[in-house]
């Protein structure tokens, strides 16, 4: 029975992807869980702990879909721990000659940071592809419309000109600051766990070299030896959580942004859209920004989750359940909200409507205000800043022509004026547009892509 909206078939593609679902779901993740458990056998049998031909078994049997999930949930819920239910399955399914050597020396923790680091390393792979496929689409817009000159808005005010290339620029510099934060990270996230009761590995160094197992142990999985245990040192999850919020963030703003462009009174920019697509049941007129807008609602929850993980970094001693359980909640959440954010934000910048015609008439519309910070820089060298300023601010506020009341009160020629007005004032936009696609060009090329 599904009881959350966003688990409904309906409506799950909104808060999901299939390839995600495939990693998050219930099936996929007992097997990972029985993966960790089937590499650290194999392990301790090449350090002598285990029989390797228990080993093998324990590889042979440990598949989720050999397994009744039903003796899984009974034996969990009946004794009160998080894995043993699991463990006396898998045994069940064993040769009895391998079922003492199931789970030797681990625990729960063990299983399920190591599948955090499975996962933070396969997501985080996702997320990369994803950001990097944004981020071609993107510097294209930005080359292509180096020279597209707009409006440049604060305060969701008309201010001075700007390049839509430039403002897609904006977006490709931050797109590429979160695909270093990935590259950096990686390293930080991708490593297993294996510490045992208290994280002092106890348990096994009667028999042999402890660090030796865990070094081999996550290089079994692909994964990186953490170098200390980390039971209550939730640091990891935290920050990879944190820059998957950071990417919605980025996708949010860009859809904010179409999501107001889009408005018709502006008219600049247009979601793209199909034949089937309804904006509204009862205004049939209506071209509604759903990606847009839907992106903001994304990251809003991906916050959240996100905030739950960093409050897991507080627990105390040496394991505290309320922060990695929470985890268990947190960590797929913002997982799943990420992928589906970018996949939208691929679908809303590939098929993207700019209105070049609509950016030149807001021009137009505003006319001379536009061009009141390049006065201010003319007359500042004239009369001071703040001088110039106060001049300024009274001859706007009368309402009348920028010329006109500049002349009035004798400190410039009208060609004076009319001269600051025509200097160029997106031409460092575009050398910034220019330095950012080049950057990323280079960076692209390093990385092969």
């Amino acid at each position: 029975m599904v009881t959350r909206l966003t688990d409904s078939p309906v409506y799950a593609h909104l808060w999901s992807t299939p390839e995600l679902e495939e990693l998050l779901g219930e099936t996929a993740r007992w097997q990972a869980w029985l993966d960790v458990l089937v590499a650290l056998a194999r392990v301790q049998a090449r350090h002598g702990l285990v029989p390797s031909e228990a080993a093998e078994q324990i590889a042979a049997g440990a598949r989720a879909e050999a397994l009744d999930l039903d003796r899984v949930t009974a034996g969990t819920r009946s004794t009160s721990h998080s894995t043993l239910g699991l463990i006396r399955e898998l045994q069940r399914v064993l040769p009895e000659s391998a079922r003492e050597h199931v789970y030797v020396g681990a625990t729960v923790q063990d299983v399920s940071d190591t599948w955090f680091g499975l996962l933070m390393r396969d997501v985080g792979a996702i997320v990369r592809r994803d950001l990097l496929a944004l981020e071609a689409t993107v510097l294209d817009l930005a080359e292509r419309h180096r020279d597209t000159v707009m409006v440049g808005r604060t305060h969701g005010q008309p201010g001075a000109p700007i390049t839509f290339g430039f403002k897609a620029a904006s977006w490709a510099d931050e797109l590429r600051r979160h695909l270093d934060r990935l590259r950096e990270g990686r390293p930080r996230w991708a490593v297993g766990q294996l510490a045992g009761a208290v994280g002092a590995l106890a348990f096994h160094e009667a028999e042999l070299d402890p660090l030796a197992l865990r070094r081999d142990f996550c290089a079994e999985l692909g994964l990186g030896d953490p170098g200390a245990s980390w039971l209550t040192s939730r640091d990891r999850v935290a920050e990879f959580g944190h820059v998957l919020a950071l990417v919605c963030g980025t996708l949010a703003r860009i859809g904010t942004e179409v999501y107001e462009l889009a408005r018709p009174e502006i008219g600049e920019l247009a979601e793209p859209t199909t034949a089937t697509a309804v904006g509204s049941i009862t205004m049939p007129h209506k071209r509604n920004p759903e990606v847009g807008e839907h992106l903001d609602t994304l990251a809003r929850l991906a916050r959240s989750s996100a905030g739950v993980l960093l409050e897991g970094t507080v627990v105390s001693h040496e394991r505290d359940g309320r922060g990695w359980k929470a985890e268990w909640v947190a960590l797929p959440e913002v997982c799943l909200l990420a992928g589906t954010a970018l996949g939208l934000a691929r679908t809303l910048l590939a098929g993207l409507e700019v209105h070049d015609e609509a950016m030149a008439a807001n021009l137009e519309r505003f006319g001379d205000r536009l061009t009141s910070e390049r006065v201010l820089a003319g007359l500042s060298g004239r009369l001071g800043k703040h001088a110039a300023q106060d001049l300024l601010q009274g001859v706007l506020a009368g309402g009348g022509d920028v010329v006109d009341g500049v002349v009035a009160r004798g400190v410039a020629s009208a060609d004076e004026v009319r001269g600051w007005m025509a200097r160029a004032p997106v031409a460092t936009a575009g050398r910034m547009v220019d330095e950012v696609v080049a950057r990323a060009r280079e960076a692209r090329a390093g990385e092969g892509v």
